[in-house]
């Protein structure tokens, strides 16, 4: 089972993840999304499309585009559609 720890607070659990570049995307479905807020930010990946971002708040702290996800994926990336990743301040279990 993965796991997403923020601020010692689990965000994310599954067993039915992806991993593409060494990031494990969570289902949509596994992640606590009352702890996420849209960032507005946007990044470009040549083979993946546009990611969109969220910030993550736990507590009293907040990891600024601390997780990504592809609305629509580009069609080589298609296992992550409907997931969502994590960095910045989150420790991954695997």
């Amino acid at each position: 089972m993965a796991r997403a720890i923020f601020n010692g607070a689990v965000v994310a659990e599954s067993d039915e993840g992806v991993v593409v570049e060494g990031n494990y995307y969570f289902p949509r479905s596994a992640v606590r999304l009352e702890c996420l807020k849209d960032s507005g930010t946007h990044t470009t990946c040549p083979w993946k499309g546009v990611a969109s971002y969220y910030d993550i708040v736990v507590g009293d702290r907040v990891a600024r585009d601390g997780a990504w996800y592809y609305p629509s994926p580009k069609a080589e990336a298609r296992e992550i559609q409907g997931r969502v990743a994590f960095w910045k301040d989150v420790r991954v279990e695997r």
